[in-house]
């Protein structure tokens, strides 16, 4: 197998290169994905579902053996920090197949904090085309958008928002905030509608939009799904092809150019079996250096995130008529020293979860969306077949920890507020737990349990609250929280989770930084034919979900790709 350029990973960054990079006939392009593939017609029922909970607890989705530590270090009592599932997609597709469908694209700032750190070119006004080129927005143009992209983005007006929906953003109004019809327009504090990828009330994922049939149907694309590469091929320091696993056979194939979409805790992974990493971590594992880059699988970022719930009143309720459970978000400012503006965020969520319980639970989530914390990723063995080890030291940063328990009390207050007053009562802090994981697997059994509580949650009041607190909260009561600033510190650490945003481990950056893994064009540092695409460039974590900003880096490094 012969080609021009190989493309790990059908994810997001995967699915816009092999749009791009096959739009010129002569090209030949290789699209390898380890996970399911998602045709024209053929998509999964829950992947096309604007309810994204059911698709994203479908273990087929995802590479079940991956495990993080989220914890900084230990506290208070030394002790180990739990090892975790960290959900990852492996699909056609990559997360925006099994995300919340969010299209926001982060602050103007966070980009020209890109090209301070060394990201060349990859300032605001380099990035604000891609952005605009990717999408076709169905609400807003003028200079901010673009009409004729892929992508479609929309929001749901306020008028048909639940009653929840519509109380959070009363409340919102009341503590000050204005509303922002544009998500995606004028970075400022306020509450707004939530940009999706999402059309006539179903997910576009990016392999929708970039891998329709017409693309698919060019002579010079090869998709190949269910097809796990193990090995990036070398001749000296040039990148020559790739190994992987097709129909239970060993293949080979070469190409010009290969390029890692695998993501920001796959793709340092292979640079690092490859022999492209911190010299001496690679001769411990019997790893041949080819490159001597200690930056891969650094500089890991994350939000992270803490959540309550309460439980909603009927007339509150998503109605069954609606699958979109996400409406109205909040961004605000915790005016801490030194933190931009916009630097935390929060999503009113209308249905905790897919099952009769969820449904009767409405949240709050807020996370830091300006973080300065940062993990690491390493090597557990030179096997392919073994996860690498990542440590995400989510609050390593006193400023993430201290903003994550404010924005706790400010949530607190927001649902506390008149109007929300007998919209949603008996709040309790709410976690993603092993235990609320494992009930958000989609089947009968979890479905007759917690239809059978959620009957008692509709009982007595008495009996609801001691539901509350004896099952799902464990005993952990919001007021106490409140009171007690080491309780709440204890807590947030033990609880806090990512938004699955995981970025930065192969970052851009000029080739005599030595923690700068890649050029602005995605080139590899110290070896020729390699590129990485997708959010493990990332300078720094934007205040936006990762899904838009990766398929903007894409459709900019495509066209380098088509340049050179």
């Amino acid at each position: 197998m012969d080609y021009d350029t190989i493309i790990v990973g059908g994810g997001s960054a995967g699915c816009v290169l092999a749009n791009r990079l096959s739009a010129r006939s002569a090209h030949r392009v290789l699209l390898l994905e380890a996970g399911m593939d998602t045709p024209p017609g053929a998509e999964p029922k829950d992947v096309l579902d604007s309810y994204p909970i059911v698709a994203y607890f479908n273990p087929t989705y995802q590479w079940g053996d991956l495990r993080v530590t989220l914890e900084s270090s230990p506290h208070n009592a030394p002790r180990e920090a739990p090892i975790r599932r960290y959900e990852q997609a492996r699909i056609m597709g990559g997360g925006s197949s099994i995300n919340a469908q969010l299209a926001n694209r982060g602050a103007p700032h966070d980009y020209d904090e890109w090209e301070a750190l060394g990201a060349e070119g990859w300032g605001w006004a380099g990035v604000l085309p891609y952005f605009k080129k990717l999408e076709t927005d169905l609400d807003f143009d003028g200079p901010l958008h673009g009409k004729d992209g892929p992508l479609p983005i929309r929001r749901l007006a306020r008028e048909v928002w639940p009653g929840y929906a519509r109380a959070a953003a009363a409340a919102y109004e009341t503590a000050g905030f204005r509303y922002l019809p544009d998500q995606n327009g004028e970075w400022a504090d306020g509450y707004f509608p939530i940009a999706m990828s999402n059309v006539d009330d179903h997910r576009v994922s990016a392999a929708m939009a970039y891998l329709d049939a017409s693309v698919r149907a060019r002579a010079n694309l090869t998709i190949l799904a269910h097809a796990p590469a193990s090995e990036i091929l070398f001749q000296g320091n040039q990148a020559t092809g790739v190994r992987f696993t097709y129909d239970g056979k060993t293949e080979t194939a070469r190409a010009a150019l290969v390029v890692l979409a695998s993501g920001a805790l796959h793709s340092p992974a292979f640079l690092l079996r490859s022999g492209i990493g911190p010299a001496a971590a690679l001769q411990a594992l019997g790893i041949a250096v080819r490159a001597d880059r200690p930056g891969v699988g650094k500089n890991l970022n994350e939000h992270p995130s803490i959540g309550l719930s309460g439980f909603l009143g009927r007339a509150a309720r998503l109605p069954d008529s609606m699958r979109r459970h996400l409406h109205v978000s909040l961004r605000y400012s915790s005016r801490f020293d030194g933190c931009p503006q916009g630097d935390m965020f929060l999503s009113t969520v209308g249905k905790s979860a897919w099952h009769p319980v969820g449904w009767r639970l409405g949240s709050i989530l807020t996370w830091v969306n300006k973080t300065y914390s940062r993990g690491e990723l390493r090597l557990a063995s030179a096997d392919p077949r073994v996860e690498p080890k990542v440590d995400f030291r989510l609050l390593d940063d006193r400023r993430d920890l201290e903003r994550l328990m404010w924005g706790f009390k400010f949530v607190a207050g927001m649902l506390r507020a008149a109007p929300l007053q007998g919209v949603i009562g008996d709040l309790f802090p709410s976690s993603y737990s092993e235990r609320v994981r494992s009930v958000g697997v989609v089947n009968f059994q979890n479905w007759l349990k917690t239809w059978i509580a959620g009957q008692m949650m509709d009982g007595p009041a008495p009996l609801r609250r001691w539901l509350i607190d004896n099952v799902l909260t464990e005993g952990v009561r919001l007021d106490r929280l409140l009171a007690d600033d080491a309780a709440l510190e204890d807590y947030v650490r033990r609880t806090a989770t990512g938004t699955w945003h995981a970025s930065g481990t192969c970052r851009m950056g000029r080739a005599g930084d030595r923690m700068a893994v890649t050029d602005g064009k995605g080139r590899v540092h110290g070896v020729d034919g390699l590129r990485v695409v997708d959010a493990s460039l990332f300078p720094c974590v934007p205040c936006a979900n990762t899904n838009i900003p990766t398929i903007m880096t894409a459709e900019k490094i495509a066209d380098a790709i088509v340049a050179g």
